[in-house]
């Protein structure tokens, strides 16, 4: 397990940390014991596939997809080929209503989203094959708390898109004026279906936000 080249030195400090090595042990142990995923080699895919450099939004899931071949390290997405789960097609419900497109997404892989500067990172980055949480007591979430604060303290004009109460908590501490923090009940169908989710219009704040800080928007669809 090693964190990608360009986010190495920025948590550098973090992964010397005595609780970041004895974790990495454990999840070692779990993925020798156990089916575990995402595969070993995607576990920080989420860093990978979003440079730091080009950073702009960070999106909070809570852990892994723990179904087989569905999860690919980038929280709410799946690799192409597997169907597109309940939250993410409420995602893509509410992504085209606010932005006025008609989509029909045949993959629900948000591999385009991370490329574009979208941090897409579970709370928890490991899950044990049908046991939902069931890493949640290792210590990931220090190590995802300590990304997310080092994320506000260093950077500037991020987006943080925190999508129900377990990511509104983890995201508690952004300072808001320094940052736009948008926050709404989970995509989730038991959240959305009573009115917490839908009109939340997060897609076209954030390009709002973006555009005024002068970064590029994020094509959140591909045609």
């Amino acid at each position: 397990m090693e964190i990608p080249q360009s986010w190495q030195h920025f948590l550098q400090v973090e992964t010397q940390k005595t609780y970041f090595l004895e974790l990495q042990r454990a999840v070692e142990k779990e993925y020798q014991e156990n089916v575990c995923f995402p595969p070993k080699e995607l576990i920080f895919a989420a860093f990978e596939k979003c440079s730091l450099d080009n950073l702009k939004v960070v999106i909070i899931g809570q852990d892994p997809y723990h179904g087989a071949g569905e999860a690919n390290g980038l929280c709410f997405s799946v690799n192409d080929g597997i169907a597109i789960p309940p939250s993410l097609r409420n995602i893509f419900r509410e992504m085209s209503s606010d932005l006025d497109t008609i989509m029909q997404p045949n993959s629900g892989n948000l591999q385009h989203w991370a490329e574009q500067g979208v941090l897409l990172l579970n709370a928890t980055l490991t899950v044990r094959k049908d046991q939902p949480n069931s890493h949640k007591n290792l210590s990931w979430q220090r190590f995802t708390d300590a990304v997310i604060a080092k994320i506000a303290t260093e950077k500037e004009h991020i987006v943080f898109l925190l999508w129900g109460g377990f990511a509104q908590k983890k995201g508690a501490k952004i300072d808001q004026n320094k940052h736009l923090v948008l926050c709404s009940g989970h995509p989730s169908p038991l959240s959305a279906n009573q009115g917490k989710w839908f009109g939340n219009k997060h897609f076209s704040a954030t390009n709002v936000y973006l555009q005024s800080h002068h970064k590029e928007s994020i094509v959140w669809f591909t045609v």
